[in-house]
This record gives structure tokens, sequence and C-alpha cells, in this order.
């Protein structure tokens, strides 16, 4: 089974509810949750359309800017 770290999720949320800054913690916890995702649909075709809210591939997107 695959362990969730609530840390990066915490972080995003916050970020995206604007209760923390969006900073290079937010767009580290967004690749960790990326990859992690990407691991996942490899497993099983069954997870194939599981995708991030519009809100946080917006973030994603901004972090791939600033990079």
């Amino acid at each position: 089974m695959i362990r969730m770290d609530s840390n990066h999720c915490r972080i995003v949320t916050e970020s995206i509810t604007g209760k923390r800054k969006v900073d290079e913690h937010t767009f580290a916890a967004i690749d960790v949750l990326f990859e992690r995702l990407e691991r996942v649909k490899k497993l099983d075709d069954a997870f194939a359309g599981i995708s991030f809210s519009p809100e946080v591939e917006k973030l994603q997107s901004k972090a791939v800017a600033v990079s």
C-alpha cells in the first residue's frame, strides 16, 4: 500500500485556501504528490482517470514556469 504523507496534502491545501503563502514548500509538496499520483496510475488502469483539482493544476503549472 502506498502511504500518503498528509503534510504534503496539508501544505497544498493551506496554500490553495490562503492559510499559508505559496512558496517553495508548496511547489515541493505538489511535485511529490504529482509523482505519487503517477506511480499509482502505473499500478492499475483503474486509477487512470484520477487527477488533481484545477487549483492544484494551476499551481503546478506556475511551479513549472518558475523552474
